[in-house]
């Protein structure tokens, strides 16, 4: 019998919160970063009591065991990305940089900067801003806030491309090498995401799909990315075909819920013949 060696390729490492109800934080991240071939691992950050209608409760996990989870991940098994979502305390985002830059110097890293909700509430306070753009920003691979995000980063008006363009340039100049500017929340027929990297531009357009299950969508293409940047695409690649992807989620999305349900990260998926 000849032993299988395993592919070191794709394996990323998650740190964000979970969402009971499987839409959005780790369980999106595992779903998003399997369905694009990619191995996840995770270190829980949060526990939150959370369905289609909203967060119930958030219960945070004791900083040491967060670095903990890290730790023993990437000193076994190893990364080839990094996935950060919402990190809700500046402590909290400290402890993630310098435990990154300890272990994990060269991973590339892809941090979805969760800090508005859908519904216009900032989720993080100004000292966890101000961390993450001094300590995890410098040297992020790809930073992917959505408009509001990218207005509370930069203090820009982000209501279009060239409010999108704005941002991104401003947060490049402060040591991002990429940022995707997310066009989701602007007003219109077609949904424009502003890709900006050292090496260029990208207007990236997809036809908006009028529907209520968008829940868990910028976790869904942040660690989409990050599964595709850890099996060696670059940056202008993964976040093309992790977009298609997510449209995909969207467009197949169940329904499940009575308020903003999840998308459909299976769809890809073809059932096993019996």
């Amino acid at each position: 019998m000849i032993e299988k060696r395993p592919d070191p390729n794709g394996r990323v490492l998650v740190i964000a919160g979970s969402d009971s109800g499987g839409g959005a934080g780790i369980q999106a991240d595992i779903k998003a970063i399997m369905a694009m071939g990619g191995y996840a691992m995770t270190a829980v950050t949060a526990i939150t009591v959370q369905d289609t209608t909203g967060v119930h409760g958030v219960h945070p996990i004791p900083l040491d065991i967060v670095r903990s989870q890290m730790a023993v991940c990437l000193k076994d098994i190893g990364a080839d990305a990094v996935k950060t979502g919402m990190l809700a305390t500046a402590d909290l985002v400290e402890l993630v940089g310098e435990t990154l830059d300890e272990r994990a110097r060269d991973v590339p890293r892809i941090v979805d900067p969760v800090m508005v909700a859908s519904s216009g509430d900032r989720l993080v306070n100004e000292r966890a801003v101000e961390a993450l753009t001094s300590v995890l920003l410098p040297g992020v691979a790809l930073l992917t806030p959505n408009a509001p995000e990218a207005e509370v980063l930069t203090g820009k008006s982000v209501d279009g491309v060239n409010g999108q363009r704005r941002a991104a340039e401003a947060l490049l100049k402060r040591g991002a090498k990429g940022v995707l500017v997310k066009g989701g929340h602007i007003p219109g027929r077609v949904i424009t995401d502003v890709l900006q990297t050292e090496d260029g531009e990208w207007l990236l357009e997809s036809d908006r799909i009028v529907t209520t299950s968008t829940h868990g969508t910028g976790c869904t293409l942040a660690s989409a990315i990050a599964a595709l940047v850890g099996q060696g695409q670059p940056i202008d690649a993964a976040v093309e075909r992790a977009r298609n992807y997510l449209h995909g989620a969207i467009r197949d999305a169940k329904g499940f819920g009575t308020g903003h349900g999840p998308v459909h990260h299976g769809w890809q998926l073809q059932p096993v013949e019996e």
